[in-house]
């Protein structure tokens, strides 16, 4: 059994929020240099707020604000299916939590958070109490949930039952939209209004800014080499930092693409040139449903090294090969990864799998 050796490629997708509650509205496909802009969607939008691909049925998910709906669209044409979801009080974000359901934010009101499957069947209003403007969530490593609003400058924090914990950060913020984790559980809050990324500790006392420079920050990406991209509202720009905040370089230009508002930036994989003797995920791991993860033996010498990302495409793990490689999954939630193989330092093989408990 061989590998063949074409590198990885990602595209970046951006939601483009036009002038907010107005019109022009338009997801924007970009290669991974910021390159070759192209709309790709601009069919039944209504103040788009993120992108979420569901890679298994072929579809990406839009969140619209302004009508209270989720849309379904061809994954690779970008056409518009249906209606994934409706009667929501201004969708705004969605995460795929480790239960495999899908997690909805609200922005209108002061609304709890909603699941659904996959296929759109709704389930529960998953939070006890409601937060006014949500827009941003994550999970911490134990399962508690983290959602922030924007107009209450603030982050709730809700057990991993949906119970409400109290305001975690209450101070230092002007406009909070994304946050994320950092493997450390420390706390990076995107402040719309601060022009900042803020650092927070895994106790929400406040460290510091994190990124600097930025006008109306919305919309986070992570490169699979660790740096960070921002979009820029303020000029219609997406800006790339390295793992430490440190800005690199406008990858997106301001005003490339027509870009007005950029709110949500995506990274989705491009198909990866694989060896004919690989046919299936069976033949590259041992297994990928459970907590351990075994490279089948026979690949191991054509391998320099594997690397795994969540969903929001932060790197869980990463290691050299040795003379057997085993993933132990142990420390990270439930939930869909992606394992990436890497031959003479090039991504050569990326795959689904599948964490829970068997």
């Amino acid at each position: 059994m061989t590998i063949g050796t074409s590198a990885q490629t990602y595209d970046i997708y951006i939601s483009d929020a036009g002038n907010f509650n107005n019109p022009p509205w338009q997801i924007v496909k970009f290669d991974q240099n910021g390159e070759n802009p192209e709309v790709f969607i601009d069919q039944e939008l209504a103040w788009p707020q993120d992108i979420l691909f569901i890679e298994d049925q072929g579809i990406v998910l839009i969140s619209n604000l302004s009508n209270g709906k989720i849309s379904r669209y061809d994954a690779e044409t970008g056409d518009y299916i249906d209606d994934f979801a409706t009667g929501i009080n201004g969708p705004t974000r969605m995460k795929v939590g480790s239960d495999g359901l899908l997690y909805v934010l609200q922005w209108s009101g002061t609304s709890p958070v909603l699941r659904y499957q996959l296929d759109g069947t709704y389930v529960d209003e998953y939070t006890d109490a409601g937060v006014n403007q949500s827009i941003g969530i994550d999970w911490d490593a134990e399962g508690s949930l983290y959602i922030s609003s924007y107009g209450g400058g603030k982050v709730q924090e809700f057990d991993g039952s949906g119970i409400d914990q109290g305001a975690f950060i209450s101070s230092n913020l002007a406009g909070p939209t994304n946050v994320w984790f950092q493997d450390s559980g420390d706390l990076m809050v995107v402040d719309y209004n601060g022009g900042t990324v803020d650092h927070f500790d895994g106790d929400g006392n406040y460290i510091g800014p994190f990124m600097t420079g930025l006008s109306q920050p919305e919309g986070v990406a992570f490169l699979p080499n660790g740096d960070i991209l921002i979009g820029n509202g303020g000029n219609g720009s997406v800006k790339r930092f390295d793992s430490d905040g440190i800005f690199i370089e406008d990858i997106i230009p301001a005003g490339s693409g027509n870009l007005l508002t950029p709110n949500a930036v995506v990274l989705r994989e491009n198909a990866l040139g694989l060896g004919e003797s690989i046919t299936s995920a069976e033949e590259v791991l041992v297994n990928s449903v459970g907590r351990v993860f075994t490279i089948m033996s026979e690949l191991v010498e054509q391998l320099d090294s594997i690397e795994v990302l969540d969903t929001s495409g932060r790197s869980v793990y990463r290691s050299n090969i040795t003379d057997e490689v085993v993933w132990k999954a142990a420390s990270v939630s439930k939930g869909i990864y992606t394992l990436i193989l890497f031959k003479e330092g090039e991504a050569i093989h990326s795959q689904k799998i599948l964490v829970e408990d068997k």
